[in-house]
This record gives structure tokens, C-alpha cells and sequence, in this order.
């Protein structure tokens, strides 16, 4: 019997925390002199699934790469002690249409996020049961692609599909040779997905079409 993976971005996929963490963010920026940046969660939203040199690069131009980095890197140090203790917006229907898809298919999560991020997300909404692994950007310094391709090496999966909410999702996925489900309801856009889903609870139908094709 096939095993088959479902493989999740985080950020705009399976949960929100720009309205959380813009004033944790701010309060790091505000403790630097060498920058009068406030953000606003417009920003922020528009930051989530990118690299942290991409982050820096937007948030801090007027700042040396070096510099802009080391505060961002600060900012989700703390970000991250915040959110083991508060939790993020988890989109409706989440758990339990998590629950339904576990049933069938293996879940995972891959991130271009710290280490330590994903596991505030399942150790405060309770879901280490549900997800088998999980890998991120911030640990193995890899691109979201090669992280995909290694979830399915590491889990012997026969099949696998990637649900994101950005271009860089679907970018990643095809990288990683594996269909995309564009999850509209999130951060950004995609051009010419396949397969997409307007809410969290229409993914095990989706998914159904996506392994029969």
C-alpha cells in the first residue's frame, strides 16, 4: 500500500501570528538605535514564508546585511519564547479537518522559519500527535524545496503533495516534483496552481483529486 504525505507550509497556511508578534517585532526594533523602523501587520504579513535575508533586506535597507540580519535573527528569538506561551490564530476548521486528513495520509510541516518555530506551533495548539515530522529552513540552512525533498526521503513516502500560500510554495514544490494546493485564503498569490483550496476544510477533497490524478 502507498504511503502517502501531506506536506504543509506554516505561515498562512495553517495558522496566523502577524497581529501576535508586530509588537514583540517592534519592541526589538525600538530597543536599536541604529533604526527608527516600526511595522505595521501589513508588513509582516507580507514577510511570512520569506528567507531571513530576504526579511532583513526589506525591513532594513538603510542597514548592513550583516546587521539587519543579526535583529531579525533577535526579533524571532523572542518572537518565538512569546508564541510557546500564546499561541497563534489557527485558521477554522484546522484541527479537526487535520484529524480527518490524518486518518488517510501522513502530515508534515516545512517552514522557512527558525528552529524552534514549528515546535511552539504544535507544542501550544497540541498537535505532535498529528504531525510526523517536520523540517526548517533555519536548521538545516537549505532551500524550502530541498527541505520538502528531504521530508519525503526521510519518510519513505510514495506519494506527497505541498500546500502553501505564496509563488515561493509553488516554486518549492515544483523544485521538490511534487503537485501544489494553493491555500487562497493565506498571505499571497500563485499563478497557474493546478489544484486550490478557498478554505481549510475543502483540503481532504482537494487532496483526493490530487492523489487519484
Amino acid at each position: 500500500m502507498n504511503k502517502t504525505g501531506i506536506i504543509f507550509d506554516l505561515d498562512g497556511t495553517l495558522w496566523n501570528t502577524s497581529e501576535t508578534i508586530v509588537p514583540i517585532w517592534n519592541e526589538v526594533l525600538e530597543s536599536h538605535s541604529e533604526t527608527d523602523k516600526q511595522l505595521t501587520v501589513a508588513e509582516m504579513n507580507g514577510y511570512m514564508g520569506k528567507t531571513f535575508e530576504q526579511i532583513a533586506k526589506l525591513m532594513l535597507p538603510k542597514l548592513d546585511l550583516e546587521k539587519a540580519m543579526s535583529i531579525v535573527y533577535e526579533c524571532c528569538d523572542v518572537e518565538q519564547g512569546y508564541l510557546k506561551k500564546v499561541g497563534g490564530k489557527l485558521y477554522d476548521n484546522l484541527a479537526e479537518t487535520l484529524k480527518q486528513l490524518n486518518e488517510k495520509h501522513s502530515l508534515y510541516i516545512v517552514s522557512n522559519c527558525q528552529d524552534g518555530y514549528v515546535q511552539a506551533f504544535l507544542d501550544f495548539h497540541g498537535f505532535n500527535e498529528i504531525f510526523d515530522d517536520f523540517e526548517m529552513s533555519g536548521r538545516t540552512k537549505k532551500s524550502k524545496g530541498e527541505n520538502i525533498k528531504m521530508i519525503i526521503e526521510r519518510n519513505n513516502l510514495d506519494k506527497a503533495v505541498y500546500v502553501g500560500d505564496t509563488q515561493g510554495d509553488y516554486e518549492a514544490a515544483k523544485e521538490a516534483e511534487v503537485p501544489f494546493v494553493f491555500a487562497e485564503y493565506g498571505f499571497g498569490s500563485v499563478d497557474n496552481s493546478e489544484y486550490s483550496i478557498k478554505e481549510f476544510s475543502e483540503l481532504p477533497k482537494t487532496v483526493k483529486q490530487v492523489f487519484l490524478h
